[in-house]
């Protein structure tokens, strides 16, 4: 049995703060051959993951906020964004079922931001994620602005 209390999120947290992309994950299945993959993850607000889908190996995934504040977006074949859900116990939502194969991204909104997530396995990390062409890749020099683009998106939302 694993228990996910504050001392578990509180050292993600800080394993992210130290971790120079800014996130840090910790797996709750003991193998990628599992049925079910599940882990949380920790993400400060410089953190950048790129836009995203899972089409190689197409599964469902679920995101819980646990702390903090987050946006899911969700995006259109042309990098448009087609929707953006806050997520975090003081949001409108705390959870997202997101279906297969749908392009999205997680920005967090707060320092100390923490979710879960899970999606069906077993997980093949060679096809594990299909990066958007008209996002660009985390080592550019894009990305930060492409990062700030998508949370003034998310404020204008409000």
């Amino acid at each position: 049995m694993v228990i996910i209390d504050r001392a578990a999120m509180e050292a993600l947290i800080a394993s992210a703060r130290a971790n120079p992309r800014r996130r840090m994950h910790r797996n709750l299945h003991a193998s990628y051959d599992e049925p079910s993959q599940r882990l949380m993850i920790a993400m400060e607000p410089d953190s950048y993951i790129r836009p995203h889908r899972h089409l190689a190996d197409p599964k469902p995934e679920a995101f819980i906020a646990l702390k903090g504040s987050l946006a899911l977006l969700t995006f259109h074949d042309d990098g448009a964004i087609e929707r953006i859900t806050r997520l975090g116990p003081d949001e409108d939502a705390v959870a997202v079922d997101l279906p297969a194969g749908t392009w999205h991204a997680v920005v967090s909104l707060q320092t100390g931001s923490v979710f879960y997530e899970t999606k069906p396995g077993p997980f093949n990390p060679i096809q594990a994620k299909d990066m958007a062409p008209w996002a660009p890749d985390p080592a550019s020099d894009g990305a930060a602005a492409y990062l700030e683009g998508l949370k003034a998106a998310v404020a204008e939302q409000r």
